[in-house]
């Protein structure tokens, strides 16, 4: 097939982030089709933003076609993120007979965070009578709504509300990464019979050899913890106010007087605020590390006893959560401890750890202790039930065969 894939926030290995697109066509591409990736050239997720002149800019990254198209820069969540989503939406309906024209698609994805591109996309796909595919990855008007408090009546969100309801009415297929939107869909014009889930994936290659060595004083710390006989649990992410780790520390500072040693990976908003409260309330079996290369996190994994995940009670979660880290934790073959109240649950399907109730303490440090109670080895055969799961559910050529499948 010849796949025409429109994500405004796509990057690649060399831009960062959002890195699903990049991953999804560089499989497309080893199975024999035909890719074109359209983005903006302003992202606000990627590291390093595409240079070129001129309005719109050409290139091959792996075998990928990608066409980038000049929007304006932008910060926040603001009036520029809106004018930036109008300017590339604009071009690509002033574009549509051209690339319709010029890479004849068989297939027109419309994957973008937010639900606009829905319009150029079928246009695209009506002129060239083409497949039309709504990828969804956040639900959008919902999740700005839900998670930012905007009106339903904020223009922003009705023509959101426009789109969703485009998409779910005229998309031959929707796709969806979260698990457990049927229902959502449904209430929008959606024929549930077109509609595949296809979630978040890792890349096996990553875990298929030994990770990059950690840092002197993160090694010296675990081996300083292991030699006193403590149980090492661990957080690598993002340290955001979504992440709820304030639980987290109260359930160390509950854990005081027990052989527990938490280490905190990671930079974001609330680090500061996070390692302020750890100094000020000496919680001595706490320590805090910034951010590490990709390539160390398997290291660091192999050499904990649990691995945390947590996030904040928010209705939104209902419809199902896939988060990058639970899936680094799982193929990492670490038992994990996860307190996510969400539509699904990947720790409990896997049977690789333990769930409990979202930003409870008390819930957490009984889920720790009853891991702790447990031998490494259990804990070792209950992550490698993780690992399994992963590899047959969420790695990068399993997901892209179930994408085209769907297509097909």
């Amino acid at each position: 097939m010849k796949i025409l894939l429109i994500n405004h926030y796509a990057g690649s290995l060399r831009h960062g982030m959002e890195y699903r697109p990049y991953y999804m066509a560089r499989e497309w591409v080893r199975a024999g089709h035909t890719v074109r990736i359209v983005a903006a050239s302003q992202s606000h997720v990627r590291s390093i933003q595409p240079e070129f002149a001129g309005r719109r800019h050409e290139e091959i990254i792996e075998g990928i076609e990608y066409l980038w198209y000049r929007t304006p820069r932008y910060q926040g969540n603001g009036v520029g993120r809106a004018l930036n989503i109008a300017a590339f939406c604009a071009q690509l309906m002033w574009d549509a007979k051209r690339l319709a024209r010029e890479f004849k698609p068989d297939v027109v994805v419309a994957s973008s965070t937010y639900p606009m591109d829905i319009w150029p996309a079928h246009r695209i796909a009506r002129l060239c009578v083409a497949k039309l595919v709504h990828e969804v990855h956040d639900l959008w008007p919902l999740s700005p709504m839900e998670l930012n408090g905007m009106s339903a009546r904020h223009p922003f969100i009705a023509v959101c509300q426009m789109a969703e309801d485009f998409a779910c009415k005229r998309a031959d297929v929707v796709v969806s990464m979260l698990p457990k939107v049927h229902d959502h869909m449904a209430a929008h014009g959606l024929n549930l019979s077109r509609l595949h889930i296809v979630p978040n994936g890792v890349l096996s290659e990553e875990w298929d050899h030994a990770g990059d060595a950690l840092a002197p004083e993160l090694v010296q710390h675990v081996q300083q913890a292991r030699s006193e006989g403590r149980v090492v649990v661990t957080y690598a992410g993002a340290h955001g106010l979504a992440n709820a780790l304030d639980s987290l520390l109260d359930a160390a500072a509950m854990l005081r007087s027990e052989p527990f040693s938490f280490i905190l990976v990671g930079s974001g908003a609330e680090r500061e605020r996070l390692k302020h409260r750890v100094a000020s309330e000496g919680l001595s079996n706490v320590t805090m590390f910034g951010p590490i290369p990709k390539r160390q996190i398997p290291t660091l994994l192999s050499a904990v006893d649990v691995a945390y995940i947590g996030l904040q009670r928010v209705p939104l979660f209902r419809f199902g959560i896939a988060p990058n880290k639970l899936m680094d934790y799982m193929m990492a073959g670490c038992v994990v401890l996860s307190a996510i109240e969400a539509g699904n649950d990947p720790v409990t399907e896997a049977g690789c750890g333990m769930s409990v109730e979202a930003e409870s303490a008390p819930a957490i440090v009984e889920g720790l202790r009853t891991l702790a109670r447990m031998s490494a080895e259990s804990r070792h055969v209950m992550g490698l039930r993780g690992r399994d799961y992963v590899r047959e559910r969420h790695t990068w050529p399993v997901l892209a065969r179930r994408f085209t499948e769907a297509v097909s």
